[in-house]
């Protein structure tokens, strides 16, 4: 029989509400879901259903009003920021729709800089080279000394990729990773996603509204109107 994979994140009941003016807005109403380790799942639903809220409370970037976040069976929702911060360092990767580079910096001292906030600091010719291997991996061994206005869409997000990636982190968060790419280079950055959790053992949690995009992943929840509404890969769930 094959293994059971371990449970990496578990979330009962989790709520977000977002206080404007006098009204209180409610963006996810209860979220119980459990994400395996080892596995790349696709965080699917339409646009204001909740899934970029889910996700930076996942990463740490944002904290929920109510319920529960067990990673690796501890609750780490009473965190203090410094906390967060330093396990989000430690453990988690980002990759936006966007790219988020620094504009006037080389492909390499862009994926260096997470290295900055890092607790154990290896020497700069060690920090270097590891950047280096992760710009070759992704096929941008020409590119190091590059900006982001020198490379295209899909360049700018194999930087963005390695950069997430210098922190040797356990999980890997993309939101709309290929939003902004065309369909033939996004097919690349998804296969490169999927060489990286089959390769690397990295949990990876793709952000989408695109059923063609969660068709890369192993398993898919879906999130509507800030409840899960699905779990097994289901383009009616989005409807």
């Amino acid at each position: 029989m094959p293994a059971t994979p371990n449970t990496l994140i578990e979330l009962r009941g989790l709520r977000k509400t977002y206080r404007l003016g006098d009204v209180d807005v409610p963006v996810l109403k209860g979220i119980s879901m459990t994400i395996h380790e080892g596995t790349l799942m696709a965080l699917m639903g339409p646009s204001g259903g909740g899934k970029s809220t889910l996700m930076n409370i996942l990463g740490f970037l944002d904290v929920p009003t109510g319920g529960q976040y067990l990673l690796d069976g501890r609750d780490v929702t009473t965190l203090s920021a410094n906390a967060r911060a330093d396990l989000r360092n430690a453990r988690i990767g980002f990759v936006f729709q966007n790219f988020n580079l620094l504009a006037r910096t080389s492909a390499l001292k862009n994926v260096l800089m997470p290295l900055e906030y890092a607790r154990n600091r290896k020497s700069a010719k060690e920090e270097r080279a590891w950047a280096e291997s992760l710009l070759e991996r992704v096929g941008l061994a020409d590119r190091m000394e590059h900006q982001p206005s020198q490379m295209s869409g899909g360049q700018q997000q194999r930087v963005a990729i390695a950069r997430a990636l210098v922190n040797r982190p356990k999980i890997l968060f993309a939101d709309e990773p290929t939003g902004n790419l065309d369909s033939k280079t996004s097919e690349e950055v998804l296969r490169m996603f999927q060489e990286l959790n089959e390769q690397e053992g990295i949990t990876i949690v793709l952000v989408t509204h695109s059923p063609e995009v969660g068709a890369f992943a192993k398993e898919a929840c879906h999130i509507k109107d800030g409840l899960v509404v699905g779990g097994a890969y289901d383009e009616r769930a989005l409807s």
